[in-house]
C-alpha cells in the first residue's frame, strides 16, 4: 500500500480515529458478526452487511484481493431459532437452511459480495467446547447446575470496549437472576438443553447434553479462521455490549492475549421515517419486503437503491431510512443510467475507482465524501466528457453497484416498449427521424429542431448518440412516461 493511501478508522476500543496498520500486510483479517437465521433480515440488519462489504472491497484494493480474509458467521443455534421452528412445525435444519438462503439472496440483491469464509456455529461446537474447558482450567469460568459460566470479576479490565460501569453492565445485559451464579454479571458459556431442543455432549464432565451460549461462538470461529489476534472486528453498535464485550473477555482470557482484535468498528443505529423500527408502529421492513412487495410507498424497490440509501450516511452516524430517500436514490441511479446510455459507457472489465473516491473511503469510510466525488464526475460527463463517465461507471462498480445491468435493463425496457407500439406510429416516427438526420447533415438546424419539437409535442422523446465506430449521429426514441 502506498503512503498516499493511508487508511484511517475509528476504533471503538480506543475511542479515536487512528491509522490502520495490519498485523500482516499479506493477510489482512476481518471478522463481522452475521445473521441469526430464523427470519428474513430487516433493513437494519442490512446496514452492517453493506458497510463492511465496502470496507472489504477497499481492503482488497489497498492490499490485494489475495491478501484479505473476510469472515462473517452464521448463527444457526439459538433460542429464537428453536421457537420459530416449533411455531412453523419444521425441523431446525430446514428452517436455518431456508433462512440462510433467503439472507444470501437478499444481501446479493443489495450488491454485497459473499465473505471469504462463512462459518456456521453448529459446525464449530467442538472448538467452542475446547475454548470453554480452557477458560475453566484457567479459573475464568466455572460449572454450576449443568451450566458453564464466565466469571466476570476474574478479568480485571472487563468493560474496556463499552466503557460501562458495573450497574450499567447489569442493566444493559438484562442479567438473568440465577442462584447458581457467583456474580450477577457472570454470563453463560454453555447451558443444558431441554427435550426437543438441539443438544451436544457437554464439556467439563457435564453429563446432560447442552448447547453453547451466544457469545462463545464468535470467539471460537474467529480464532479458528483468523487466529487468536486479528485486525478488524465489526458489527452494529447494538452488539458493543454485551456481545462484543463478552467475546473479548472469552478470547483474551483463554488465549492470554492483550487484545482480540486491534480495531473494533461499529455502525450506527437505523430508524425508519424518524422513528425506531417496530412492528407495532408499522415501520418494520425486511429487505425481502422492500425488494418484492409494495408495502413501502406502494412499489417494489431495486436493491441498489437500498444500497445507495444505506451508504449516503457515514457508517458511524445514525441513519433515517425513508421512502423519500429511496425515491431520490432511484432517481439518481436512473440519471446515471441515462448518462451511460448516451455516452455508450459500461464499467471496465477490472474497474478501479478514481482517487477522489478512494480518498473519501480512506477517511473512516466517509461514503458521503465518496458520493460527492461521484456527482462531480457525473457533472463532467453531462458536459460530454466520456472519460469522466467511464471513471464514474468504474467507481460505481467498485462500490458494489452494477451500471452495466442498469444499462441493459433500461435498454430492454425501451425495446419492449417500442415493440408494443402501433406499427403505423412506429413507421411515421422512423420516417421523421430520417428526415431530421438529413436536415442535420444539410446543416438545416431549424428544420431539425422543428421535427424534434413536433414529435415532442406528441410525447415522443428523441435521444441522439454518436456511433463510436462510424462517428455518425444515431437517434433512438421513446414515448414520454406519464
Amino acid at each position: 500500500m502506498s503512503a498516499h493511501n493511508k487508511l484511517m478508522l475509528t476504533n471503538t476500543l480506543t475511542r479515536t480515529k487512528e491509522e490502520f496498520v495490519p498485523i500482516d500486510e499479506n493477510n489482512v483479517r476481518m471478522y463481522v458478526c452475521g445473521p441469526t437465521v430464523y427470519d428474513y433480515a430487516h433493513v437494519g440488519n442490512a446496514r452492517p452487511v453493506v458497510v463492511f462489504d465496502v470496507l472489504a472491497r477497499l481492503l482488497r484494493l489497498l492490499y490485494g484481493a489475495d491478501h484479505v480474509t473476510y469472515v462473517r458467521n452464521i448463527t444457526d443455534v439459538d433460542d429464537k431459532i428453536n421457537a420459530r421452528a416449533a411455531q412453523e412445525g419444521v425441523s431446525i435444519r430446514d428452517l436455518t437452511e431456508k433462512t440462510a438462503a433467503q439472507f444470501h439472496a437478499d444481501m446479493g440483491a443489495l450488491g454485497a459480495q459473499m465473505p471469504d469464509i462463512e462459518p456456521r456455529a453448529t459446525e464449530h461446537i467442538e472448538e467452542m467446547k475446547q475454548l470453554i474447558e480452557t477458560l475453566v482450567e484457567k479459573g475464568h469460568a466455572y460449572v454450576a447446575d449443568d451450566h458453564v459460566l464466565f466469571h466476570v470479576p476474574s478479568m480485571e479490565d472487563y468493560g474496556q470496549l463499552s466503557g460501562r460501569s458495573l450497574d450499567e453492565m447489569i442493566a444493559g445485559a438484562r442479567v438473568e437472576v440465577a442462584t447458581y451464579k457467583k456474580d450477577p454479571t457472570d454470563f453463560v458459556l454453555w447451558k443444558p438443553s431441554e427435550e426437543g431442543e438441539p443438544g451436544w455432549d457437554s464439556p467439563c464432565g457435564i453429563e446432560r447434553p447442552g448447547r453453547p451460549g451466544w457469545h462463545i461462538e464468535c470467539s471460537a470461529m474467529s480464532a479458528k479462521h483468523l487466529g487468536t489476534t486479528f485486525d478488524i472486528h465489526g458489527g452494529g453498535i447494538d452488539l458493543t455490549f454485551p456481545h462484543h464485550e463478552n467475546e473479548i473477555a472469552q478470547s483474551r482470557c483463554a488465549h492470554g492475549t492483550p487484545v482480540m482484535a486491534n480495531v473494533w468498528m461499529h455502525n450506527g443505529f437505523l430508524q425508519v421515517e424518524g422513528e425506531k423500527m417496530s412492528k407495532s408502529l408499522g415501520n418494520f421492513f425486511t429487505v425481502h419486503e422492500l425488494l418484492e412487495t409494495d408495502r413501502l410507498g406502494g412499489r417494489k424497490w431495486p436493491g441498489e437503491a437500498i444500497r445507495y440509501t444505506l451508504l449516503q450516511t457515514q457508517y458511524r452516524q445514525p441513519i433515517d431510512f425513508t421512502e423519500k430517500g429511496l425515491q431520490e436514490a432511484d432517481k439518481q441511479i436512473k440519471r446515471w443510467t441515462d448518462l451511460f446510455i448516451k455516452l455508450d459507457v459500461v464499467p471496465s472489465a477490472d474497474p478501479k475507482p478514481v482517487q477522489d473516491v478512494v480518498d473519501g473511503l480512506l477517511d473512516d469510510l466517509n461514503t458521503p465524501r465518496a458520493f460527492a466525488s461521484l456527482h462531480k464526475l457525473a457533472r463532467a460527463a453531462r458536459s460530454g466528457d466520456r472519460d469522466a463517465a467511464q471513471q464514474l461507471a468504474d467507481s460505481l462498480a467498485f462500490l458494489g453497484f452494477d451500471p452495466k445491468a442498469w444499462v441493459e435493463a433500461t435498454q430492454e425496457e425501451e425495446q419492449s416498449a417500442l415493440e408494443s407500439i402501433d406499427p403505423a406510429l412506429k413507421q411515421r416516427v422512423e420516417e421523421s427521424i430520417a428526415r431530421r438526420l438529413e436536415a442535420r447533415k444539410a446543416k438545416d438546424f431549424a428544420e431539425s429542431d422543428r421535427i424534434r419539437d413536433e414529435l415532442a409535442a406528441e410525447g415522443i422523446i428523441l435521444k441522439d448518440q454518436k456511433n463510436k465506430e462510424t462517428g455518425e449521429i444515431e437517434t433512438t426514441w421513446e414515448l414520454k412516461q406519464t
